[in-house]
């Protein structure tokens, strides 16, 4: 035995030595930016379909307005809170249809009309998602998304499409920047082709009307008169119901079995 070898411990130490699964360092670096973006994707995909999870209606909404709130606050907290609740009740989410659930509530998993409308669902007996988003200044998921369909993002755009590929309808409720720009990227998606229409329902026509005039984008040919067709109002949590009924959402007893999430 040659005790003059030299100690392999550098080479041990070494982080071209790590296992790459186990190699923090490499999985954050700027190459692996495709599989951390595959691995959001994944993890969400996994527990989704265990909880078998089919089709979702999403609900958005700011993460500002409180259950006491000022103003039409409080009103609209109530509302989406009742909203998660009726659509959990009637719409599929507390069915099994042979391991499949329809119509399960879906929102960005922070708190406000998000925590309302989770809050509902959960009240209810349904299980509900959050989709949160790691952000500068934290976000933390509020109390009534079930555990284990609590999820967080680094990616917004795989969030997004978390959030669309198995929502049968949107419903917005009053919010800011963050509502705003979920509500223009599906309506763009619908617009031009690229994902299967869905209904989308604006709560609180006066809030929408007085802050955006679709009307001027028709007038200037920004987008054709059946542009506006692609949205309705409600002003309470039954309407919306209602609106998403006609615009085709299925209630508990209409469910096709052999649907499919879409791409």
């Amino acid at each position: 035995m040659n005790n003059d070898q030299p100690s392999n411990a550098p080479q041990m130490a070494a982080p071209s030595f790590r296992l790459p699964a186990l190699d923090q360092d490499f999985l954050l670096g700027d190459s692996m930016r495709g599989v951390r973006f595959l691995l959001e994707y994944a993890k969400a995909e996994e527990a989704l379909r265990r909880w078998g999870v089919r089709s979702t209606i999403v609900v958005f909404g700011s993460a500002r307005i409180g259950e006491t709130g000022e103003g039409r606050h409080a009103f609209w907290y109530q509302e989406a809170r009742t909203l998660g609740r009726i659509i959990s009740e009637r719409g599929g989410a507390l069915d099994d249809h042979e391991g499949q659930r329809d119509n399960v509530i879906a929102t960005g998993g922070g708190g406000g009309i998000m925590g309302a409308a989770n809050r509902g669902a959960a009240e209810a007996g349904a299980p509900t998602i959050g989709f949160n988003i790691r952000l500068p200044h934290e976000q933390e998921p509020n109390p009534w998304t079930t555990p284990d369909l609590t999820f967080q993002f680094h990616y917004f755009g795989m969030r997004k499409m978390h959030l669309a590929m198995r929502a049968n309808a949107l419903v917005v409720f009053p919010g800011g920047y963050g509502t705003l720009d979920e509500l223009f990227e599906l309506l763009t998606l619908t617009q031009t082709g690229k994902a299967p229409a869905l209904p989308v329902v604006l709560f609180d026509k006066a809030y929408w009307s007085s802050l955006i005039n679709f009307n001027v984008l028709v007038e200037h040919g920004m987008i054709a008169p059946r542009d506006v067709e692609l949205f309705a109002f409600a002003d309470s949590a039954e309407e919306a119901w209602d609106e998403l009924l006609k615009r085709g959402v299925k209630d508990a007893s209409g469910w096709n079995l052999t649907a499919t999430p879409k791409e």
